[in-house]
């Protein structure tokens, strides 16, 4: 067996109720994010009728949909983002050396589990962590890595990176 490095999170849990003949039925779903700290994100969501159920189909779900972030020296984004997701709105910035990260709930458990250390964010709209967290991952996903913009313009990566001194 292969041991992964990646650390679970979870973000949300909510206790859904069904009214039935002889009473009420109670359910959980879990909102989980799993992350190597190098980049790599996978976000779910899963419904169970106990709580470690519901936490342990989301962690395996959220495995299976890992996406590749680039991440500038391997502690912050590259640009600052902007992201939306339904009502969920979300302001990405990056930061110098040592800020750490600035951001609310959801976002702080993103950004841990993806290895982001200086970020400073904002969530605007909504508190919903299912949107937050979505337009979160869809800013991060936006971002481009000086790499990609050379390919696209046939530069070399010294020209599109700006010195700073």
């Amino acid at each position: 067996m292969i041991k992964d490095d990646f650390i679970e999170k979870l973000v949300h849990v909510n206790r859904i109720t069904k009214v039935v003949k002889g009473g009420r039925r109670f359910g959980f779903s879990a909102l989980v994010v799993v992350g190597n700290q190098n980049g790599k994100i996978g976000i779910a969501h899963a419904k169970a009728k106990q709580v470690p159920d519901a936490i342990k189909k989301a962690n395996e779900l959220a495995r299976r949909n890992l996406v590749q972030i680039p991440l500038r020296e391997g502690r912050t984004i590259h640009h600052d983002i902007f992201g939306k997701d339904g009502a969920g709105k979300i302001k990405m910035r990056s930061a110098p050396k040592g800020t750490g990260i600035i951001a609310g709930g959801p976002v702080r458990a993103v950004c841990e589990v993806l290895g982001i250390r200086d970020v400073v964010a904002k969530s605007l709209g909504t508190a919903n962590p299912h949107n937050v967290i979505r337009a979160c991952l869809r800013a991060l996903k936006k971002q481009n890595s000086p790499k990609q913009i050379s390919i696209i313009r046939n530069k070399k990566i010294a020209e599109i990176i700006e010195k700073r001194g």
